[in-house]
C-alpha cells in the first residue's frame, strides 16, 4: 500500500472517530435542560389521523425504495417475478436504514437473492444500481436546494452558506454528468476487478433520478407533517439531506443522534427543543420502527417459504 493510500486511510478513520465523539457531545449539549414534559405533551398532542397519514407516507416511500430493485431487474435482465422482488427489497431497505448497510443493504440482499437463485455478479449489479439510484436523487435534489441557499442557516454558521452553495453546484454537476453519460457516452462498459460495469440507458437513468428524488421528498414530508407550520418544506428537506450525509459519514446505524443533532442545531431558533425532539421521535417511529416491524414479519415469512421450497425440491438419487 502506498504512503498516499495509507495516509488517506488513517485520515478517514480519524474523521470517523471525530464524528463518533463529536455527535454524542453535541447532542448532550443540545438536550441539556430539555423540558421532557413538553416533549411528552407534544407527542400526545398528535392526532391519530395525522399519525396515520405519516405512516401512509412512510409505507409509500418504502414502496418507492423497493422499486429501485425493479429498475435493477430491468438493468440486469433477471427473471424473478415482481411479487418476489418487492417484498425482498422492502425487507432489505428497512434493515439497511435501521441496522446499517452492511446488514440490510449487503449481507441480507446477497442471502435472500441467493436463495432465489441469482448468482453473485447479478446481485452485485442489483446492489450497485440501487446505491447509484439513491444517491443520484440525493445529488440532484440536494444540489438544487443547496445552490438555492437552502436551508437558511442560523447566525452561528452563516459563514458556511457560500461553501454549502458551492457544494450544491458541485452536486448538480456530478448528477447531470451521470445523466449525460448515460445518454451520450460511446463507451458504456468498463472492467473493474473482474466485474463489468455498464452504463444504463437514459430512460433507466431518468427513472433512477425521478424515483430517488420522490423518495427523498417523501421522507422529508413526514417530518414537515409533524412540525408546526413555521419552517417551509424545502428547508426541512434540505436539513434532512444534510443530516443524512452526516449519518453516512459517522457510520451510526439509523443516524441515531445525528438526525436530532442537525435538526435541533439548525432549527432551534424556529422551534423549541421539545417540539423538535417530539417531531423527530415521531418520525423515527413512523419511518424506522414501523417498517422494521413489518420487515421482520416479511423476513420470517420469506425464510419459511425458502425452507418449504427446499424441502419440496426433489432430492438427488442415491447410488
Amino acid at each position: 500500500m502506498s504512503n498516499h493510500a495509507t495516509l488517506w486511510k488513517w485520515l478517514r478513520r480519524g474523521v470517523n472517530v471525530l464524528f463518533l465523539v463529536l455527535v454524542p457531545v453535541l447532542l448532550v449539549l443540545l438536550l441539556r435542560n430539555m423540558d421532557w414534559q413538553e416533549v411528552g405533551h407534544a407527542l400526545r398532542a398528535y392526532p391519530w389521523p395525522l399519525l396515520a397519514a405519516g405512516a401512509g407516507i412512510a409505507l409509500v416511500s418504502y414502496g418507492v425504495f423497493a422499486s429501485y430493485d425493479l429498475l435493477s431487474r430491468r438493468y440486469t435482465g433477471h427473471q424473478l417475478p415482481v411479487r418476489q422482488v418487492l417484498p425482498l427489497a422492502f425487507v432489505c431497505y428497512a434493515f439497511n436504514l435501521n441496522l446499517s448497510s452492511w446488514v440490510g443493504g449487503i449481507a441480507l440482499r446477497y442471502r435472500l437473492y441467493g436463495k432465489l437463485g441469482l448468482d453473485v455478479p447479478t446481485i452485485t449489479k442489483i446492489l450497485s444500481l440501487g446505491l447509484i439510484t439513491n444517491w443520484l436523487g440525493y445529488l440532484l435534489v440536494g444540489g438544487v436546494l443547496f445552490a438555492s441557499e437552502l436551508p437558511d442557516l442560523p447566525d452561528s454558521v452563516k459563514m458556511g452558506e457560500t461553501g454549502l452553495r458551492l457544494i450544491g453546484v458541485a452536486m448538480l454537476l456530478v448528477g447531470c454528468t451521470y445523466l449525460l453519460a448515460c445518454a451520450f457516452a460511446k463507451r458504456r462498459t468498463w472492467q473493474i476487478r473482474q466485474h463489468s460495469i455498464t452504463l444504463p440507458g437514459i430512460r433507466l437513468a431518468a427513472a433512477q433520478a425521478l424515483l430517488s428524488a420522490v423518495n427523498w421528498s417523501l421522507m422529508a414530508s413526514i417530518i414537515y407533517l409533524l412540525l408546526p407550520d413555521k419552517v417551509g418544506y424545502p428547508s426541512v428537506l434540505a436539513i434532512l439531506l444534510i443530516s443524512s450525509i452526516a449519518g453516512v459519514i459517522t457510520h451510526i446505524p439509523a443516524g441515531l443522534g445525528v438526525l436530532e443533532t442537525v435538526f435541533i442545531s439548525l432549527l432551534q431558533g424556529q422551534y423549541s427543543r421539545g417540539t423538535l425532539l417530539a417531531a423527530l421521535l415521531g418520525y423515527r417511529a413512523l419511518y424506522f420502527l414501523l417498517p422494521l416491524l413489518i420487515a421482520c414479519v416479511l423476513y420470517l415469512y420469506m425464510e419459511r417459504q425458502a425452507r418449504a421450497a427446499a424441502q419440496a425440491a426433489p432430492q438427488p438419487a442415491r447410488r
